[in-house]
């Protein structure tokens, strides 16, 4: 689904994406991970279209991205969430998921008509609000969720795009134990509708949710293979699991 080759992104002298090569295979989950600064948010940025490479290329579904703006790229099916979570706090929760339905149902010019009116809008935010389970806080202001409700509301934004691939910026991060268990369920949930690209630094989500995990060293893909493959690597382990993951 996803295929990246010779990615390269500097940043003065320091190369955050150098000569990266990846591929995520439709329907897995495939998280990056990594010692911070190896890339990964970079890595993130790039696919999403946040960032422009100074090199390499970025294929979706067989089509060329790498030069497509960050909208167009939510138009042809790939989707991000952020490190620091990022909704519409002053709006209800449901009005966050139907205006993110109607931009991707109206044109650019109807879209500023008032959301309330588009009925159909209504009712399939709602159905994405009940699958992440925030259905009963519809009528809330989204700035009352907690972190890891705001973090649902995200995945239900990405969702209302249609999304076929979800690209995930540490979604646990600043989560507690509870809500880190509830996100978890919810992307086994959701790998059902979409394709996975999945940041983290939590090595248990990680190891629980991954069909396969890439690890990434200064801007390198060191290692890719199942979790199994992954925990038993020599070189990983010395790069970044360390002693301790092999139990």
């Amino acid at each position: 689904m996803l295929r990246i080759a010779g990615l390269v992104k500097r940043f003065g002298g320091v190369a955050a994406s150098d000569g990266l090569d990846l591929e995520v295979r439709a329907g897995e989950v495939h998280a990056v991970i990594g010692p911070n600064g190896a890339g990964k948010s970079t890595l993130i940025h790039q696919v999403s279209g946040a960032l422009a490479p100074d090199a390499g290329t970025i294929a979706f579904e067989g089509r060329d991205v790498t030069r497509l703006s960050m909208h167009e790229r939510v138009a042809a099916g790939i989707a991000r969430s952020f490190q620091v979570t990022s909704v519409f706090a002053r709006l209800a929760v449901l009005d966050n998921v139907a205006l993110a339905v109607q931009a991707r149902t109206r044109s650019c010019f109807s879209f500023w008509r008032p959301a309330i009116e588009d009925v159909a809008a209504f009712g399939e935010a709602m159905r994405i609000l009940d699958r992440v389970g925030l259905a009963a806080r519809a009528g809330e202001a989204a700035g009352a969720l907690s972190h890891g409700e705001q973090r649902r509301l995200e995945m239900a934004l990405a969702l209302a795009t249609q999304a076929r691939l979800l690209l995930l910026d540490e979604p646990m991060a600043g989560m507690d134990t509870a809500e880190s268990e509830a996100l978890v369920s919810l992307l086994h949930e959701l790998r059902a509708q979409c394709t996975l690209l999945l940041v983290e630094h939590d090595m248990d989500a990680v190891f629980r949710l991954a069909d396969r995990i890439s690890v990434l060293v200064y801007g390198r893909v060191i290692a890719t293979g199942t979790p199994g493959a992954i925990r038993a690597n020599e070189e990983v382990r010395r790069a970044y699991l360390g002693d301790a993951m092999t139990a």
